[in-house]
């Protein structure tokens, strides 16, 4: 099957439907494609229960719709989906599903792009021919588990982030998760809640936030330069949390605005894991040196029996497994070459969404960015 628009979408996360959306505004013809059988699949079926939206909802909305008023600031997993569900029908959003796209590369002679998909249901491979490609499938496509010297000896259950729901099954059993972020402090939290025995390694400095702080540094950023917004954050959180290292977190030097617009590293916004560390119920741990059968040995020497790993060490782009051409846009881990504001827009008419390490917020300006852009190009201005 060949199938021609103006605009092919790969990824219906909130990424590609935002720029669906927004398309479909400006009366522009477009094709979502998607590997899963849902839209926003991770939110809707990898995400842990207890998950809320780290950054206030005024940061968290996709273009043209703001959230119900009756939305609490910080909203929780389940209303997030169903205001993904509200945004897919009013915007008219139709992806085809389980759309694994295996390749698409860029034909000179056309001018066009070309995209190939298996059809998993019927099993076929399909062809989409486009004047244009967006590549939404984000920054969050395939989780990523580092390499663990004996990792493979270890005889507990071993999953990844978006595999994780709940700690039920893990309260009588000794875990360990690796990478303090804001899953992985989250994660943590939940497990001890839940009575297991919980460690936490942590291996980079890191800003730890209330989420009171972290909306009140967006707000003052519109207004005030970031090295001013970072002192009066890092003031506060030093009255609210006092000196961690002492527990093994360690500051880093740049402060968190600054370093998240550098590197797009988030600060972790604390949800109750720094009282249970400060009680004993959660320990911080180092790096991890090796694994052999159930027991870790860490860097400062220190040996542990653990009867379960959660890595929640993050996410990597699969874009280079299906994309040829790169148009210039993506550098070989499959993230943007220039940093934001420069990354969304490569050569022969490539876009990129969701790739700006921004959220919810730098989804949302992508794709306007992007639906703007094409209509520019199309009505020849």
């Amino acid at each position: 099957m060949r199938q021609e628009t103006v605009v092919v979408i790969v990824g219906a996360g909130p990424a590609g439907i935002a720029t669906s959306a927004c398309l479909n505004l400006l009366s522009i013809p477009n094709i979502v494609l998607e590997r899963e059988d849902c839209y926003a699949s991770l939110w809707q079926k990898k995400a842990y229960d207890r998950l809320k939206l780290h950054l206030a909802k005024i940061f968290c909305e996709l273009p043209h719709m703001p959230f119900p008023l009756s939305t609490p600031t910080f909203v929780p997993k389940n209303m997030f989906v169903k205001y993904l569900k509200n945004y897919v029908y009013h915007f008219n959003v139709d992806p085809l599903y389980q759309r694994s796209v295996e390749s698409a590369w860029y034909d000179k002679s056309s001018q066009k792009w070309v995209v190939t998909a298996k059809n998993s249901v019927l099993g076929l491979v399909e062809e989409y021919v486009s004047e244009f490609l967006v590549v939404a499938t984000g920054e969050n496509s395939e989780g990523f588990i580092p390499n663990v010297y004996g990792l493979d000896t270890f005889k507990g259950l071993v999953i990844h982030s978006i595999e994780y729901e709940n700690g039920k099954k893990f309260g009588d059993k000794d875990v360990l998760v690796v990478g303090a972020g804001n899953s992985g402090m989250e994660i943590a939290y939940d497990l001890c809640n839940w009575g297991a025995q919980t460690s936490v390694v942590v291996r980079s400095p890191t800003h730890v936030l209330t989420k009171e702080l972290v909306q009140l540094g967006m707000y003052l950023l519109k207004y005030i330069p970031c090295t001013f917004v970072d002192k009066m954050v890092l003031m506060l959180s030093k009255l609210l949390y006092g000196d961690l290292g002492r527990y093994g977190i360690q500051r880093p030097l740049k402060g968190p605005f600054l370093l998240k617009k550098e590197t797009g590293r988030s600060p972790v916004i604390d949800v109750g894991t720094i009282s249970k560390i400060r009680l004993g119920d959660i320990e911080v741990m180092p790096a991890i040196k090796d694994i052999q059968g159930d027991r870790i040995k860490f860097t400062n020497d220190q040996e542990r029996h653990f009867d379960a790993i959660v890595f929640a060490t993050g996410f990597k782009s699969t874009v280079r497994k299906w994309l040829k051409d790169d148009g210039g846009l993506f550098n070989e881990k499959g993230m943007p070459k220039y940093k934001s504001p420069n990354h969304w827009k490569g050569e022969n008419s490539l876009y990129c969404v969701g790739f700006a390490s921004a959220g919810l917020f730098g989804i949302s300006n992508d794709a306007k960015n992007i639906a703007n852009d094409i209509s520019r190009i199309i009505d020849g201005n």
